[in-house]
């Protein structure tokens, strides 16, 4: 798989005319991804961004299309990244489509997508984050463990690891925010068979990247708003390990986003 870097930008009249964005795709030889910088944004100053994966049969035009995640992402001033999987789902290790393809494309592709972003956009690489809800939460956890150094912080939501999680993960020790509905039955926090494969159990991935982070319990929070309740993890390094509950079932909601990015910032990683 080939993919084409560099800056493909046009100056018009002291104003920025991109080669692609929200409504026209950046392509990465056969991949592409969408982008929408701040509503205003002057084409010049350096912004945070958003990279949002979509669930099943999902695309990224369809995520682009969310107004109302769009809207947030400009109020919050950051970019919004939206990618997509080759076919209806993502390639992923263990999952039940993905007996014989290659899951290291999926990670290259990401390498890609933010090489290619930060280079064609004025993205700060230092203030990325990383989330996507049910398949594209596990996109989010897999990045967790194979990429940990290319987002400051990742937010995965109703998602988790296709059967066990991993035994080991690559270093750095990466922020995480995973967000879960208590009574969802899609991606249930104990997991489920789909397929003849196993959904990981949101519990036991939270336990093992805690000891692998060698995190401690810090305390909890709340959002009434949004009725999440919240378990804090730190470590040594400051990094952080946090899981907030909501009780509902396996529902989207843009304003999840909004909260992990404004976490994050709260707690000086963004």
């Amino acid at each position: 798989m080939r993919f084409v870097f560099g800056l493909m930008c046009l100056i018009f009249a002291g104003s920025t005319a991109w080669a692609c964005g929200p409504n026209s795709k950046c392509r990465l030889g056969d991949r592409h991804y969408y982008i929408a910088l701040p509503e205003g944004h002057d084409g010049r100053s350096q912004v945070g961004a958003i990279l949002f994966s979509h669930g099943l049969q999902g695309t990224a035009k369809g995520v682009m299309g969310n107004e109302t995640l769009r809207g947030i992402a400009s109020e919050l001033g950051v970019a919004l990244i939206a990618v997509k999987s080759i076919g209806e789902d993502w390639t992923l290790p263990n999952g039940p489509r993905n007996a014989v393809r290659n899951v290291n494309g999926t990670f290259r592709y990401f390498d890609a997508v933010v090489r290619d972003a930060t280079s064609r956009f004025p993205i700060d690489p230092d203030r990325m984050m990383a989330t996507g809800y049910s398949a594209g939460g596990m996109v989010t956890w897999n990045l967790v463990c194979q990429r940990p150094q290319l987002f400051a912080a990742f937010a995965p939501m109703a998602g988790t690891f296709w059967k066990n999680p991993p035994r080991r993960c690559r270093k750095p020790v990466a922020n995480v925010l995973h967000i879960h509905g208590l009574t969802d039955k899609t991606v249930p926090m104990e997991g489920r068979v789909i397929n003849g494969v196993r959904q990981g159990n949101v519990t036991k991935v939270m336990r093992r990247y805690k000891r692998m982070g060698r995190f401690r319990a810090a305390g909890r929070s709340s959002n009434a708003v949004l009725e999440l309740s919240c378990k804090l993890s730190r470590n040594r390094k400051g990094k952080m390990l946090d899981l907030c509950l909501y009780p509902g079932r396996h529902k989207y909601d843009s304003r999840y986003v909004e909260f992990a990015w404004k976490h994050f910032v709260k707690a000086g990683v963004l």
